[in-house]
């Protein structure tokens, strides 16, 4: 219980400040990436670290980098294909989930395996 409490705290205390970093961010549109995902992703990490240590704690950052990495896929090919009306919304986006979830899973098998 108290864990989930150092992480509401946190949590907050950082989407807070990465607010602020986004509110004076020129142009706007760079504001949403200071928004919630990197302050939970900071506060899951140290949390993490005081809870099982350093090691496990590097684990599950390497874990998110290759999440964002596979986001960021997902994300060039669906604005890519909708941008250049190649596919409707659902199709795209449908469509990429398919390719998120094929990136992931493979990019986990490559971790397990000791990839680096």
């Amino acid at each position: 219980m108290m864990q989930l409490v150092w992480r509401f705290l946190i949590g907050g205390l950082v989407v807070t400040l990465f607010a602020a970093l986004g509110d004076v961010m020129r142009p706007k549109t760079f504001a949403g990436l200071f928004s919630a995902a990197p302050s939970i992703a900071l506060a899951t990490l140290g949390l993490t670290i005081a809870e099982h240590g350093r090691t496990y704690a590097a684990t599950e950052a390497r874990s998110m980098l290759l999440g964002a990495a596979v986001f960021l896929i997902y994300a060039c090919v669906v604005s890519r294909l909708m941008f250049r009306k190649l596919t409707p919304a659902p199709a795209a986006t449908f469509g990429g989930l398919a390719l998120w979830l094929v990136l992931a899973i493979a990019g986990w098998a490559w971790l397990l395996r000791g990839g680096s």
